[in-house]
């Protein structure tokens, strides 16, 4: 397999590409972001591997993860100084805590509240509009994104799909019924009307850190029509992502002759498994991200 492993800013070098001298609608000026890790310039050397293999390639499958937000204002997991980890002592909630808990729900769902404002407010960096660009040149035939953020749809990508699900929208646990996301903030907004608090720091969830202290009167969501647990359709971590989603990316994976890997640690194994599968299918793989990659 040709893989081309350019551990360097994040997109930096697709924002500098004209693919066959076509230029765009979009200025791709890079965004800087406090969430955005050190590293050094990017090489003219690795910005013409990653313009040949884009050239070479007529069908990629485009694999983003949180490395890819950060300039929109979400910070990563992982990344040294900067990411979550490294900031404080937070871990994302675990599913099977999430279940068992009410607790635990009613602090997610807290925090949640909190974050929303922001976190939906967030706007596609020129990363994103770099590749929605790709794709409406043909270039790209579909993009897997490990993020909850929709950031890809805002920018106007097509073929998107969320492997790990969207914070937009909230599912009922024993029906299965769907709520959008605002209007479950609009009725937790009136079940809460004197909750208040305020942050700055956002996490790829929409999460915030708040006080336990200051949960503990918060009125959590329910479903309107069963009255059972609401928790928003997203994969949590412990959780596994729905089969016939793990599916589909596999077919897109098959069907395309080439992977692009942005902003992505490949920690978590449902978007490692995916180069995996490029490997065993012997498609030509490229990395672009700050730090190591699993």
């Amino acid at each position: 397999n040709d893989v081309y492993d350019l551990r360097t800013p994040k997109m930096i070098g697709l924002m500098k590409i004209r693919v066959n001298s076509v230029s765009t609608k979009h200025n791709f000026a890079v965004q800087i972001s406090e969430f955005v890790p050190k590293h050094s310039p990017v090489a003219d050397h690795d910005v013409k591997l990653l313009q040949n293999f884009i050239n070479n390639s007529e069908k990629i499958a485009v694999l983003t993860g949180a490395g890819i937000s950060t300039e929109s204002g979400i910070p990563d997991y992982r990344s040294e100084a900067v990411g979550l980890y490294a900031r404080n002592n937070h871990r994302p909630v675990q599913y099977q805590d999430y279940l068992k808990s009410a607790a635990i729900r009613q602090r997610y769902w807290a925090r949640n509240f909190i974050g929303w404002p922001k976190f939906s407010q967030s706007k596609p960096n020129s990363s994103h509009y770099a590749v929605q660009t790709l794709e409406s040149m043909g270039k790209v035939s579909s993009v897997i994104t490990q993020n909850v953020d929709s950031l890809h749809i805002k920018a106007g990508s097509k073929n998107v799909i969320e492997l790990h699900g969207t914070a937009f929208k909230v599912v009922c646990l024993n029906c299965n019924a769907t709520y959008d996301r605002y209007h479950i903030q609009e009725e937790l907004s009136k079940m809460n009307p004197s909750f208040q608090e305020h942050t700055q720091m956002v996490r790829p969830d929409g999460d915030v850190e708040i006080s336990q202290d200051k949960t503990k009167d918060f009125k959590p969501p329910f479903c309107e029509h069963c009255g059972g647990i609401l928790k928003p359709d997203i994969t949590f971590f412990g959780d596994n992502v729905p089969k016939s989603r793990v599916e589909t990316v596999k077919k897109h994976v098959t069907t395309s002759d080439s992977v692009l890997v942005l902003g992505s640690s490949l920690t978590v194994f449902s978007g490692f498994r995916i180069i995996l599968q490029a490997v065993e299918e012997n498609k030509t793989i490229a990395i672009v991200n700050i730090g190591p990659t699993r």
